[in-house]
């Protein structure tokens, strides 16, 4: 197929619905810089990890997604860096508490935002080739078994949100391929014994102090409860139309912590108001219109699959991050795709998005 026919598939609607979502971000970091360094400082560097982002998608884009589909040992390799997750235990230095990234000089690594993406490819080619068997229990722990290695990898960082958003990729997958209702029920009984497994076995101290906080961030204001509450005064404090850019006092006098990162959500919020975030989940409502429009028409059960994984971990990430920062849901270090500091989930981000693109241009 020539070039231009692939252009005249490219999904343009796809990519402007991140668009603003990544503009917005980065007028949310101006002058936002940490103690000791120059104000652009995340501005800055977020523009490069944007263009990395951008050679990235494109080069997904003319990637054709279906040789993952014929070369499992690839799949499997990649489904292998799950190693790094565990060599960060042995590594990695403690970063708030978590053994998440690499560091290598002035640059992070978080193995983890990958991951998920490997994690998604090869839920799609094993359930591609068996959603007609799902019914049977072996098909099901399998699965279960790509998602259990990582996620009890990530716990022993302790990432308690990104283990969520790997579980719920599994979940959500398994369910739409057609799991029993009595598989759902048992599955459902195993993730309550698992939490309480996870509650006494796993979890660190200033995790249950998360999870207790947010049933009440009262009892604990200036300690695990702060940062909820900071982000609630700074959304309220935002009103309508917010209190312009670069006037919001809980981001920019850094009474709100990792405002560029796990609270961006609250920091745009107090700069642009519930207009602002009306904003936000609008283009993120166009983002997955055409995720779901690209799934119906994809030619394939595998790249639907794949799809529907990259849907499950956008609307996960996005609907944890504005929770939490809400006050909703405990708090769990969950970036906002697009719109967060970071290079790993941005370029992560942008490799699935190439990927959905690729498959909408080659639908038959």
């Amino acid at each position: 197929m020539r070039l231009s026919s692939y252009l005249r598939r490219f999904d343009w609607w796809l990519l402007a619905s991140v668009i603003p979502i990544i503009v917005l971000g980065l007028l949310t970091m101006k002058r936002l810089g940490p103690s000791g360094t120059e104000g652009d400082y995340f501005f800055s560097r977020q523009l490069l990890w944007l263009a990395i982002g951008l050679m990235v998608f494109i080069g997904a884009a003319c990637f054709d997604i279906k040789r993952f589909e014929k070369r499992s040992a690839f799949l499997l390799l990649l489904w292998g860096m799950s190693v790094m997750l565990a060599a960060l235990l042995f590594l990695a230095g403690p970063i708030r508490g978590v053994r998440s990234w690499f560091t290598i000089g002035s640059f992070s690594f978080e193995p983890v935002e990958p991951i998920k993406l490997a994690l998604i490819l090869i839920l799609a080619k094993y359930f591609s080739r068996r959603h007609v068997e799902i019914g049977r229990w072996r098909h099901v722990i399998i699965s279960a078994s790509y998602s259990v290695i990582p996620l009890a990898f990530v716990l022993r960082q302790p990432d308690f949100g990104s283990a969520f958003i790997l579980f719920m990729i599994w979940a959500g997958i398994t369910v739409f391929t057609g799991v029993r209702m009595r598989q759902l029920a048992w599955l459902s009984a195993a993730a309550f014994f698992l939490f309480a497994f996870l509650w006494f076995s796993f979890l660190a101290p200033y995790q249950k102090e998360r999870l207790m906080s947010f049933f009440n961030p009262l009892r604990d204001p200036h300690g695990v409860g702060y940062q909820t509450l900071q982000a609630k005064i700074a959304i309220g404090s935002g009103g309508i139309f917010g209190k312009g850019l670069g006037h919001g006092t809980q981001s920019r006098l850094h009474f709100l912590p990792e405002s560029e990162t796990d609270f961006i959500f609250a920091a745009f919020a107090e700069e642009w108001g519930l207009l602002g975030i009306g904003m936000i989940f609008f283009f993120s409502g166009i983002l997955f219109w055409r995720l779901m429009r690209a799934g119906i028409r994809a030619r394939a059960n595998f790249e639907r699959l794949f799809i529907l994984g990259v849907f499950l971990l956008f609307f996960t990430q996005m609907t944890i991050h504005a929770g939490m920062n809400l006050g909703v849901f405990p708090i769990t270090g969950i970036g906002f795709p697009f719109m967060s500091y970071g290079g790993s989930l941005l370029v992560t981000s942008f490799t699935a998005l190439g990927l959905v693109e690729s498959i909408h241009m080659r639908r038959a």
